[in-house]
């Protein structure tokens, strides 16, 4: 096996673990703390977690270039933000963005729960293919379309346990209604920061330690402006201890993330990192002491071929393309 197959396949190994964590840290969140200022204290922790990532992946890159004698080499070396000026009210559009989204973020999986909100937030595949085509003009195929349509299916099994409307539960409904405006808008913002990476203007672990500053600082101003700021939540040794936990789970899993990026491409990295949602399912039910059914598998099931065969169809577009 290919060394750089074995590396992905272990980062995103990895990454199903934290990524399987982060609605079940978001659920433990102490009753004290809303899902305002526990989205401003999850994105000021990524801040700082990403902070010397990014100086490092600076550093490194450029020493790595300079090494090189090519003339062109040295044109291409990485820069920090270059082009922000350019660049800087889409950064601060997408910083806005996933502000609202952090916040909603934990509205969403209190409503939903983690089984089910794990698996409506696979649906980033359906809303990327969408996007990419109405923004990007990336090409999608009919059996893309057939399988978003089987991924739905699945989602519906999940959260009706196969279409027993009567025993619904409204606020489930509510829940997994945010969470697919969360996954919608998360698709956008990666949508239109596409170009940026393409014109190597920044990188992706740039924009998380951009979109997060710009974030948290969002958030807890205005946390501290229109709300009636307690300050001992900022101290209280709980809640403390929720935010450095929330924070590192989620920038763990970003982290991952990238990381099988570096070795794999796109359709590759999403399709490991698939069966977050049965991660999920295991510690929701361990922890968190939730009904994993039947229902629940078959669902998933559906869930993870579609993402399987909707990239692999996106991989095969652009050898077509080629």
């Amino acid at each position: 096996m290919d060394r750089n197959i074995k590396k992905g396949l272990l980062t995103g190994s990895i990454g199903i673990i934290f990524v399987g964590l982060q609605p079940i840290v978001a659920l433990l969140k102490p009753d004290a703390i809303g899902p305002y200022l526990s989205g401003a204290m999850t994105c000021l922790v990524e801040t700082m977690i990403f902070f010397p990532i990014m100086l490092f992946e600076f550093k490194f890159m450029n020493s790595r270039t300079r090494k090189m004698n090519n003339q062109e080499n040295q044109k291409n070396r990485s820069h920090f933000l270059k082009g922000w000026k350019k660049n800087i009210w889409l950064l601060t559009f997408i910083g806005l963005l996933f502000a609202l989204n952090q916040v909603l973020y934990f509205v969403g999986y209190y409503f939903s729960r983690a089984i089910i909100g794990s698996l409506t937030q696979k649906t980033t595949v359906f809303f990327g293919i969408i996007l990419g085509y109405l923004i990007l003009k990336e090409r999608v195929t009919k059996l893309q379309i057939i399988f978003s349509i089987v991924l739905f299916f699945g989602l519906a099994i999940s959260i009706t346990q196969f279409f027993t409307l009567l025993n619904i539960d409204n606020t489930i409904l509510i829940g997994v209604g945010i969470l697919l405006l969360i996954t919608f808008l998360w698709m956008v913002g990666h949508t239109l920061t596409k170009p940026i990476f393409s014109r190597n203007e920044a990188t992706p672990i740039q924009m998380v330690f951009i979109r997060n500053i710009i974030s948290s600082v969002t958030l807890i101003s205005t946390y501290l402006i229109f709300f009636t700021p307690n300050l001992n939540l900022f101290i209280e040794p709980a809640n403390l201890l929720f935010f450095l936990a929330m924070g590192a789970v989620y920038g763990a899993g970003l982290i991952c993330w990238y990381l099988t990026l570096s070795y794999l491409d796109v359709s590759k990295a999403t399709i490991i990192f698939a069966p977050t949602p049965i991660s999920s399912a295991i510690f929701a039910t361990i922890i968190l002491g939730e009904n994993l059914t039947i229902f629940h598998l078959l669902g998933t099931a559906l869930i993870i071929l579609s993402i399987v065969i909707i990239m692999t169809q996106k991989d095969n577009n652009k050898i077509l393309d080629i």
